[in-house]
């Protein structure tokens, strides 16, 4: 697949992981913002995730949860080892991951960080997630998305 030039499209590349990107024009600043993605990328909204990086007893992790639901941060908490969840700061989230907020992807961020995936993603052979820009999805395997972020699996989005 031809690279969009983010890091995560590199790491898809270099790591020959099948996938394909999907370019959508929806203001980050929408409200509803993941299920217009969803909409304008053709997906059904239960596989299209959000990246949130959160705090984890002042550590940061990334939690991936599908746009259809919100984040349970107690269960994050519990999923990541730790007593306490709260939303990052949104300049540390994007100087951590080196991407900006509508375009965090879980995938070749400039400090890899600790994760975790809602179990809903492996209910289906594909996942949408950001391709570290604004307007631009990647679709790829839900096991290839895990091992890449070195994931743990968990239940943590409440619809």
């Amino acid at each position: 697949m031809a690279s969009q030039g983010t890091p995560a499209t590199a790491l898809l590349a270099k790591q020959k992981i099948a996938h394909t990107l999907h370019p959508y024009d929806v203001s980050p600043d929408a409200p509803n913002y993941g299920a217009l993605v969803a909409d304008a990328i053709g997906a059904d909204p239960a596989r299209v995730f959000k990246t949130l990086v959160t705090e984890v007893d002042g550590g940061l992790t990334v939690a991936v949860v599908p746009v259809t639901g919100e984040l349970d941060l107690k269960a994050l908490a519990s999923a990541a080892g730790g007593k306490r969840a709260t939303m990052a700061d949104r300049a540390v989230a994007e100087r951590t991951t080196g991407y900006v907020r509508g375009g965090i992807s879980p995938l070749g961020q400039r400090k890899r960080l600790p994760t975790v995936i809602d179990a809903s993603a492996l209910a289906g052979s594909t996942v949408y997630v950001s391709a570290g820009k604004r307007g631009l999805q990647v679709q790829l395997a839900p096991d290839d998305l895990v091992r890449l972020t070195s994931a743990t699996v968990a239940s943590i989005a409440s619809s």
